[in-house]
């Protein structure tokens, strides 16, 4: 698979798994009934299904870290008050920005803004942004002072 193909494969996997997750995070059913549930509804390759899993199962085991994350800079919005979509796409973004650090910061932004864009209120996609870009400042900062 090219890397054309390999964006593309990825933008279907973050679809799927907000789908997953938005689920889990409104209804309270849980990630192992879930799962299951959407990905035999998408078109997902193997490798692709298998990174939903794990993105899926490593957000959920990281959630209360990933909220902290989003509170400390979204001070003004507490985290169970945002809309369960921002929360979600918040959420995976800001998972694969600090914690997997397979994917470049700008790439887990734009996701996570066309997610926002496709998914979100009026307002979500400049709040997931202006979040986000909050997130990838510090991570900067602190490279230079590594």
């Amino acid at each position: 698979m090219g890397a054309s193909g390999q964006r593309d494969a990825r933008r279907q996997a973050r679809r799927a798994l907000l789908q997953v997750l938005y689920e889990v995070d409104s209804s309270g059913h849980t990630l192992d009934d879930t799962l299951p549930w959407v990905l035999d509804r998408t078109r997902l390759n193997k490798e692709t299904r298998v990174f939903v899993q794990e993105l899926a199962t490593q957000v959920m085991a990281h959630r209360q870290e990933l909220d902290m994350e989003i509170q400390r800079h979204a001070p003004a919005w507490p985290v169970k008050q945002l809309s369960v979509v921002d929360r979600t796409i918040l959420r995976i973004a800001i998972y694969e920005m600090k914690l997997a650090k397979d994917t470049p910061a700008r790439v887990a932004i734009n996701e996570a803004v066309e997610l926002a864009k496709h998914f979100g209120s009026d307002g979500s996609q400049r709040f997931v942004n202006g979040v986000l870009g909050a997130v990838m400042k510090e991570l900067e900062s602190q490279v230079v002072t590594q």
